[in-house]
């Protein structure tokens, strides 16, 4: 059984650090790999709890319980991102039901471990957790959103179902085959999160996701099954199932967050030369985006262009995500770039991208407040030149003339939605001059 648990628990690991590693910018996979992480955690702690005695027991008990009830909440919020337009919603779960359910936790560790002595905090927790879970569903099922809309809401389902008998067990304390059952509802919901994240982008999925899963693979078993070897023959004593568990947990993470790994440690080997780390992640990223990337050109319909040109403008200071786009292969690009180097076809993305851009921009001085300046402004200062008037801390420091009058501008007259609608709109405009440039 323990072996069983601990390739579970290594499927539950890898993917929810791949989840994350994917697309860490972005709030659904985001929350969508801390579910399954805590999932997994709490996988690994009920397994060696069963060896445990003493007090030890009592601490561990509490924090499994509280993991396994986590990933309802982080689901909800995951979810919620693949519904059009749930941005309010998406507020009043991040500020509303979060902090509820947190304190519901803090009063379900502090109340006694027996199901009589926790009755009342598990019903409060039931209800905070199953409630917008069942709401989320019914949305997704209505909004119908493309690809991974189907598989989301069916792994929803199931997993809400699997979620409440394991909050409110029917007959008696869960086994292992319905633990296992839920952990595959999350798999599945986790894939439908992936999915929906390389559609957004444009990027293939099965090739990456195989690519990592066997390399996550790999090192799991070479240095998990030593430590097998010792449980095997020596018994399952609980100092080697937590070590299993946890060679397993880094084996994996390190292999699958590959590329933040070597970014950190960039940094503490060359502290004073940003050239050499900027020059490795581009090639490392522009490495990682290769298994990503969509053969032949973007697709020719109107919405779906403008939709990755979105993206490519966002991605603008990204070579990695630049690569992995569609609009790598447009018919200019390949005109202009000599080989099928991916790092050229990326930097020539970003050239033709600020083409675009510039010709946006009104003849007359470097900056300006008029309707004429709207679109011009709201693509150039936040991506080419990099201005986060809304980040918190954020100052007029070390910024060029221009600069300065555009954040102040941004602070004082653009709402936060406002830059995003007008970002939208201009993104339309650009679209529409590629459009232009290569088929025209």
């Amino acid at each position: 059984m323990l072996f069983a648990v601990a390739a579970v628990f290594g499927l539950t690991w890898w993917l929810g650090c791949y989840v994350i590693a994917r697309d860490p910018r972005e709030r659904g996979p985001r929350r969508a790999g801390l579910g399954l992480l805590a999932y997994g955690a709490a996988l690994a702690i009920a397994q060696v709890l069963t060896a445990v005695p003493g007090p030890a027991a009592e601490v561990l008990g509490a924090v499994e319980l509280m993991l396994v009830h986590l990933p309802a909440l982080l689901w909800t919020g995951a979810v919620l991102t693949l519904v059009p337009r749930g941005e309010r919603l998406d507020r009043a779960w991040s500020r509303g039901l979060v902090p509820l359910t947190l304190v519901a936790f803090a009063w379900l560790a502090a109340s006694g471990p027996g199901p009589g002595e926790n009755l009342a905090a598990r019903v409060v927790i039931g209800v905070l957790l199953l409630g917008p879970l069942a709401g989320v569903l019914v949305l997704l099922v209505r909004a119908r959103p493309p690809r991974a809309g189907w598989l989301a809401a069916v792994a929803t389902l199931f997993f809400g179902l699997g979620a409440a008998l394991l909050m409110f067990p029917l007959f008696g304390p869960p086994g292992l085959l319905s633990v296992i059952a839920v952990d595959v509802d999350m798999v599945l919901l986790g894939v439908a999160i992936a999915m929906s994240s390389a559609f957004q982008a444009g990027e293939a999925l099965w090739r990456d996701m195989l690519r990592s899963l066997l390399g996550a693979a790999v090192v799991a078993v070479a240095s998990g099954g030593q430590v097998a070897l010792a449980v095997a023959l020596g018994g399952p004593a609980p100092a080697l199932s937590a070590l299993l568990f946890g060679v397993i947990a880094v084996a994996v993470a390190v292999q699958t967050l590959a590329g933040p790994v070597h970014r950190a440690l960039d940094r503490i080997a060359f502290p004073g030369d940003p050239r050499i780390r900027r020059e490795r992640a581009e090639l490392r990223e522009t490495s990682e985006a290769l298994p990503r990337r969509e053969q032949g050109p973007p697709p020719p319909d109107e919405a779906e262009f403008v939709r990755l040109t979105r993206r490519a403008l966002a991605n603008y200071g990204d070579l990695g995500k630049l690569a992995s786009s569609p609009l790598a292969n447009l018919p200019v690009i390949g005109a202009r770039v000599a080989g099928d180097s991916p790092l050229e076809r990326a930097a020539e993305l970003k050239h033709l991208l600020l083409e675009s851009i510039q010709r946006l921009k009104p003849r007359e001085g470097e900056f300006g407040t008029s309707e004429e300046w709207r679109f011009y402004n709201v693509l150039y200062f936040p991506y080419v030149r990099g201005l986060r008037p809304y980040r918190r801390g954020a100052g007029r420091g070390g910024l060029a003339a221009a600069e300065r009058q555009a954040f102040d501008w941004f602070v004082r007259d653009v709402p936060e939605r406002t830059l995003y609608n007008w970002q939208n709109a201009a993104a339309k405009l650009v679209a529409d001059d590629l459009r232009r440039e290569n088929w025209q």
